[in-house]
């Protein structure tokens, strides 16, 4: 049996703290991480199809696919904050708990 939570409990665990985080880590690190704008909307558009979707699992393997390639498969920056690491690894956690 794995310990990793089921994309239910990520996404409940996981998302009304991103929604608080990503804003944030977009306007502080946005300007020397650029590439911080496009994780941003891939975020927006996940928390859309996951409201949309209601109780049924969204499809959201293009976004994801598109976060890997993006964040280098959630490789944190060394010049970065403690909360644009929280950002990637709560979006891997999402990520993975997606694709189990």
């Amino acid at each position: 049996m794995s310990n990793r939570p089921t994309f239910n409990q990520a996404t409940k665990k996981n998302c009304e703290i991103l929604k608080q985080y990503v804003p944030v880590v977009a306007k502080v690190h946005g300007g020397s991480h650029p590439e911080f704008h496009d994780v941003r909307k891939l975020f927006d558009e996940i928390n859309l199809k996951i409201d949309q979707a209601g109780p049924h699992k969204p499809d959201l393997e293009e976004e994801f696919a598109k976060l890997r390639d993006i964040t280098s498969d959630y490789t944190v920056p060394v010049d970065v904050c403690e909360s644009y690491e929280a950002v990637y690894k709560m979006l891997a956690e999402l990520d993975g708990a997606y694709h189990s």
